[in-house]
């Protein structure tokens, strides 16, 4: 792990790869550091320290914390009901060498933990541990893709909380609200949440 400064008052730890900074932001989660927050990303995490923190004292300390090995998350998923009738189905099924069937009951069976969230409010990157996810992206993204549509993209699936350009293949559509300003907290996923999506009927 790498830590370098970020700002005046953050640090930022570079990993070599998902599962390490899933591994240690489930770590550091468990600690009590003094920081106001913790955000993983792809390959890093940035560590926002409380006003008045030694940055050198909770770099120390953030070393010293040592992961467990990253097992799954303890509570219960969020269920998010969706239907697989996304326009990409086929053809992703197709890039990932499966029959649409064999996608839609790997994609209910993955244990699907959030990694990170960005690119829009309520847009989370959900990274599984079970299957072998590769999803090429679009040649051609969309300028358009619905609120609510299912997607898969590389190691990761998602849910458009809101209209937007995007990439990622769409297999279908979620049934719930993924970010809710009248909501405590307005993102229905959070990092480190555990996601079984559930096929509506």
């Amino acid at each position: 792990m790498r830590v370098l400064p970020s700002g005046s008052r953050g640090l930022l730890l570079e990993m070599d790869s998902l599962e390490e900074v899933l591994e240690r932001y489930a770590a550091l989660k468990d600690v009590d550091l003094p920081v106001l927050d913790l955000v993983p990303a792809g390959r890093t995490i940035l560590v926002v320290a409380d006003r008045g923190t030694d940055l050198r004292e909770l770099e120390q300390t953030v070393r010293a914390v040592r992961p467990g090995g990253h097992t799954g998350p303890a509570r219960d998923p969020v269920e998010v009901p969706v239907r697989y009738d996304g326009e990409d189905l086929h053809e992703a099924a197709e890039l990932l060498g499966w029959s649409t069937e064999e996608l839609v009951r790997r994609h209910q069976e993955e244990e699907w933990t959030v990694a990170f969230c960005g690119f829009a409010p309520g847009f989370a990157y959900i990274a599984g541990t079970r299957f072998d996810w590769d999803t090429p992206r679009r040649s051609s993204p969309r300028t358009k893709v619905p609120p609510g549509a299912l997607a898969l993209a590389g190691e990761f699936t998602a849910v458009y909380p809101r209209e937007s350009p995007g990439g990622w293949q769409l297999v279908g559509h979620a049934l719930v609200e993924m970010f809710d300003l009248d909501r405590d907290p307005p993102s229905l996923l959070l990092p480190g949440t555990p996601v079984r999506f559930v096929e509506a009927s």
